[in-house]
């Protein structure tokens, strides 16, 4: 089916008079008619009928003209928006951890549009119960163009470039027995019950490397999928736990005691996809995140 005989289609159902739409279409009326009846006789059914000097659509026609414009505008806006992007234009579809979106990515993304004033570009954010695997499965499956993330091991497909840091703490109810220290050794955690992060989570398998340090394992009360909820848990008395300083934790009632032995600081990925096609604009984002992550690579999300 030609693409041009459905937008002559659309155009002869709205103008009903051929002799008009083929001047609005700067093409023959004798072409017009061809590719009607082109139409007509692929389709197996009469799009049109006369009606005096005008032409109308027939009840088939009417069913037709719904689907058909309904393509062509999908495809003009796919068209437009593709223009858009080899400009330098465009969406950026960008994934991350909750806590990045607190300060780090609105920052990050408050630069670049200032940096880009003339240029149309906008963000598709996602982050509502998105952890670092699921950002990872995302990139893979191309639903984003850019993650940003902790770190995976064995994850050849996938580029990590550092952007930011946070430190670990050990967070405890005001009331618990370590709430009197000032600073804590992991060995000290391990009387008591700990909030753990699920194996999923990208912290994980930074904290299992701490313990396994000291030759220890905690005594787990709860496995939780995000640090703030891990935060709230704490909180209430459910147990301690070692996380990353987050904003919350300043408006909860917990203890935050830095880590000093084996010290340790989390740090944040910007995640993409290795040899594959970027857009102008996912590639002009790429470069500017990496440029102000090397003017500001002490930055902390807390």
């Amino acid at each position: 089916m030609n693409l041009y005989h459905l937008r002559y289609f659309s155009t002869l159902a709205h103008i009903e008079h051929y002799t008009k739409a083929a001047d609005i279409l700067a093409i023959t009326q004798p072409s017009l008619s061809y590719a009607i009846s082109t139409l007509e006789e692929e389709l197996g059914v009469k799009l049109f009928e006369k009606n005096g000097r005008n032409v109308t659509l027939t009840k088939y026609g009417k069913v037709f003209l719904n689907d058909v414009e309904e393509v062509l505008n999908r495809l003009d806006s796919s068209v437009n928006s593709l223009k858009l992007a080899g400009k330098g234009e465009g969406c950026i579809d960008v994934a991350f951890l909750r806590t990045l979106g607190i300060d780090f990515l609105p920052k990050i993304m408050r630069g670049f549009l200032a940096a880009n004033p003339t240029k149309k570009i906008d963000f598709n954010l996602y982050c509502d119960k998105v952890l670092t695997a699921d950002i990872l499965n995302g990139l893979k499956e191309k639903k984003y163009d850019l993650g940003f993330c902790s770190m995976i091991d064995n994850e050849p497909l996938i580029e990590f470039i550092p952007v930011a840091r946070q430190e670990l703490v050990v967070i405890v109810p005001s009331d618990h027995p370590l709430a009197a220290k000032e600073e804590v050794c992991l060995e000290d955690t391990i009387p008591y019950k700990q909030i753990i992060f699920k194996k999923r989570s990208g912290l994980r398998h930074i904290i299992d490397g701490l313990f396994e340090r000291i030759g220890q394992k905690p005594d787990v009360a709860y496995e939780i999928d995000e640090d703030q909820v891990a935060a709230g848990f704490v909180s209430n008395g459910f147990g301690i736990c070692v996380a990353p300083n987050i904003p919350i934790l300043q408006s909860l009632n917990v203890k935050i005691l830095p880590l000093v032995s084996p010290s340790w600081q989390r740090n944040f990925y910007m995640a993409m996809l290795k040899n594959v096609y970027h857009p102008p604009v996912v590639e002009a984002f790429k470069k500017y995140v990496i440029e102000q992550a090397q003017k500001e690579w002490d930055y902390k999300t807390s």
